[in-house]
């Protein structure tokens, strides 16, 4: 779905005067923009705040389009039962005698609904916006699930935009967007137990070895090498997608780990289990290579393709199903699950 040209003429403005002006790099301004652009399609799309109206429509102060009915479906005051303008109206729409042309209340609107009316048709006013913004950042934290530290960049994003559309001249009368809330703390029985880490990866161990495929079992000896990567070194799930074969040091077992925003770290596999399971993947890496684009990329998909966040989802999800875990989890509890028993894990490892 394409953004109107409005929004996307503002946001390329925004992006030249307050991101590349200020000598913010490329990641910046790409990450900013689409923070902007994903906002404005959900706004329009059947699922944002506008439900089925179409771009262009009035908004209430609420977000309903406002096509001559109210919330009920019902026709609002001035209109007849087939939404023609009636009594308050002319049928250009400007008000008949007994209004101003400043549409101070007369017979037609009282000064509650005058009020609602003024903000409709008043472009300027950023309260629809801003309470549009804040219902897609509760969206996404609420039902997408996004991670807090992201939400408080969006808001943060939009607060600038916001500012500059208020420089501008375009918005008036614009208030500070609502905070989000920090996630509640989760209870210690939501995190996985050793029994079911144990579960997790034997359910690995056990597909690997019913497999009859020697293809299937490569792809199920990387995501067992994934899975103990996350779990025993507590990698996050992008610096392992940016792993690359020349990370790892094949002869002191040191992987380098490429981080996003802080200094590239090491980590020493203390596993001699996953040390021979990472040395059998780095042989088997061949027969996931397609051209020479993704070759050095430590983990590709069967299409010799860098994974996705999506794809190391499912194939957790794969798994914990195999395992019998019933709970609600992600790989992210994989990944800080180590700390509760960490010595007595480094003990069986070794």
């Amino acid at each position: 779905m394409r953004i109107g040209r409005g929004p996307q003429e503002q946001i390329d403005g925004f992006i030249d005067s307050l991101v590349m002006d200020r000598g913010s790099d490329e990641r910046t301004a790409k990450a900013y923009r689409l923070d902007l652009e994903l906002f404005f399609r959900w706004l329009e799309g059947s699922e944002g705040l506008l439900g089925e109206s179409r771009p262009g429509e009035e908004l209430s102060e609420t977000g309903q389009a406002e096509e001559g009915l109210s919330e009920g479906g019902q026709p609002k005051e001035g209109l007849s039962e087939e939404g023609q303008p009636g009594e308050g109206l002319s049928e250009s729409g400007q008000p008949k005698e007994g209004l101003s042309e400043e549409g101070q209340p007369g017979e037609g609107l009282s000064e509650e609904d005058q009020a609602e009316d003024d903000l409709s048709r008043d472009g300027r006013s950023g309260y629809a916006l801003e309470r549009a913004m804040e219902s897609y950042l509760a969206h996404l934290s609420g039902e997408k699930g996004l991670r807090f530290s992201t939400i408080c960049r969006k808001h943060r994003v939009f607060g600038y935009y916001l500012s500059y559309l208020q420089d501008l001249g375009i918005l008036q009368d614009i208030s500070p967007l609502e905070p989000p809330e920090p996630p509640k703390e989760r209870p210690v029985d939501s995190f996985l137990t050793k029994k079911e880490v144990d579960a997790f990866f034997h359910a690995i161990d056990r597909e690997y070895m019913a497999l009859d495929s020697d293809f299937r079992r490569r792809v199920c000896l990387r995501d067992q090498v994934m899975m103990e990567l996350l779990f025993y070194h507590r990698i996050e799930i992008s610096e392992l997608l940016r792993l690359e074969v020349s990370d790892y040091d094949r002869q002191a077992a040191v992987l380098k780990i490429r981080r996003k925003r802080e200094r590239d770290r090491t980590v020493h596999l203390f596993s001699h289990a996953l040390q021979e399971q990472m040395m059998r993947w780095l042989q088997e890496h061949a027969y996931f290579e397609h051209g020479e684009a993704y070759q050095d990329r430590m983990f590709l998909s069967k299409l010799g393709k860098p994974l996705s966040m999506k794809m190391v989802t499912n194939i957790f999800e794969k798994y914990r199903v195999l395992a019998g875990i019933e709970k609600a989890c992600t790989p992210k509890d994989l990944k800080n699950g180590l700390g509760r028993y960490a010595e007595e894990v480094v003990r069986e490892r070794c």
